[in-house]
Formats: structure tokens, sequence, C-alpha cells
């Protein structure tokens, strides 16, 4: 397993070049890109490349994945991403009942197939909408995987616990599918307002030692990302966080 770092983590905080730098330093090996880091794609490896590292996971949207693959696999290849994630479905286009979410499962189904024809893995990152139940009491996530099964799964256990749901339970269901982790932390309930209740790594309520060695010895996984949503300093979190997960 290697420890990477969601880039997301750092759009507030640019130059890109003095980030990728300061994530070397602290000791991280892997990042794990997003559409704002694109843009450039050969300019972008060269900088990796410069800081010792690499971009084994990235995140593309749907829209990109569904219209344009081939230029979401150029980009994945120039810098290297072997793990294709789609993150995310905006509100307005998420469907409303069971038969929905089956179909949105199999558009998932046919993007991950072309992944794999490609040489790519692929898998669906969660939020926490995926688990809030339909009317008939089912929930997005389980027709959304059972829909395609050929996939996996990135699992971000930090938002399966803001919706409501049991992260030890998603992952003993999926354990074999669940190809990268996000590992983020919740603030104890009224903390870090300002952060969006987020908490760097290890000081929050998530067991993350514990649920690190469940997944290690049951999941697929071998890129763990740290990612906080919306740190008010993303140096203290990547540091704080390394050091945190090196005593796991």
């Amino acid at each position: 397993m290697s420890w990477s770092f969601q880039l997301y983590s750092a759009r507030n905080f640019q130059p890109w070049d003095k980030v990728l730098q300061f994530l070397g330093q602290v000791g991280y090996t892997q990042v794990e890109g997003f559409g704002g880091v694109y843009g450039d794609p050969a300019g972008f490896r060269r900088e990796l490349d410069k800081n010792g590292l690499s971009m084994a996971s990235g995140h593309f949207s749907i829209d990109l994945l569904e219209n344009d693959f081939d230029g979401a696999a150029r980009i994945a290849e120039t810098l290297g991403v072997k793990l294709i994630a789609c993150p995310f479905l905006m509100p307005d286009a998420r469907p409303a009942d069971a038969a929905g979410w089956r179909a949105f499962g199999e558009r998932l189904g046919k993007v991950g197939a072309k992944a794999k024809k490609a040489g790519f893995d692929f898998a669906w990152h969660n939020h926490a909408f995926e688990f809030e139940p339909l009317a008939d009491g089912s929930v997005p996530q389980t027709h959304i995987l059972d829909a395609a099964p050929d996939i996996g799964v990135e699992l971000d256990v930090a938002w399966v616990i803001r919706g409501n749901a049991d992260p030890l339970d998603w992952i003993n269901r999926y354990a074999k599918r669940i190809l990268a982790v996000h590992v983020k932390d919740i603030a104890p309930a009224g903390q870090n307002t300002d952060e969006d209740g987020w908490a760097d790594v290890g000081q929050g309520t998530v067991d993350w030692k514990g649920l690190i060695k469940v997944l290690k010895e049951k999941s697929a996984a071998q890129v763990y990302v740290m990612e906080h949503d919306n740190p008010s300093d993303y140096q203290r979190f990547a540091r704080r966080s390394f050091d945190a997960v090196s005593h796991f």
C-alpha cells in the first residue's frame, strides 16, 4: 500500500509546483488528480517527476468519461494514472428511484468496460447521497454497484459515515472491489465549523487505525488517499495526517 494525497485538498493554495514540492518533502510518494490539474498534463507530469511523486489515481467526471473517453484516457496516460475514478453526480442529475440508480450503474459499467479495454482500472467514488434511503428503503449505492458488477469502488469512509451508514458493513460487502480508499476524518460535533466539520486524519472521530487494519486484511485497496474537503491550512493537514497514518 502507499499513502497518496488528493490534490483537491490543496486547490485553494496555489501554485501547484509549490504544493507538489511540499508534499514530496513531507514524504508523500503519490497524489490523486482531479479536473483542476488536467489543463497541461505533460507540464504537470514534469512537476510530479521533479518532486518524486506519481499520480496513481485520478478523478474524472462522468461527462468527460461518457462524452470524450479517449480524451480522458490521454490525460490519464500522460500523468501515469492507473486507476480512473468517477467521483460525483450533480444533484440535478441524480435519479429518484431504484430503477434510475440501476440505470446509472449500467452507465458506469459501460465506462468501466472502456477503461478496462484501454488498460485502466475503474472505480466509483462515493459521497453521502448514495446512502440516503429511497422510498422503498433501499439505497442508491447498492443499485449502482450491483448493476455494474465489474467496476471497482473507491471508498470514501467519512462520507459513508456522514451518510449514516456503517463503513465496516460496506467494507465486508464489497471488500474485493475496493481498489482505493479516501482517508478523511470527521471533527467532533460542533468543532472545525470553518472547515465544514472535517478534521486532520487522526485528530477526529473516525477509527482510522482500526479501519485500515480491516481494509488491509480484507480489501483489494493498494492506494490510500488523504483528503480534507476544506482545510484552512493544507500544509498542516498534509503533515499531521501523514504523521498519524505513519504510526498505524
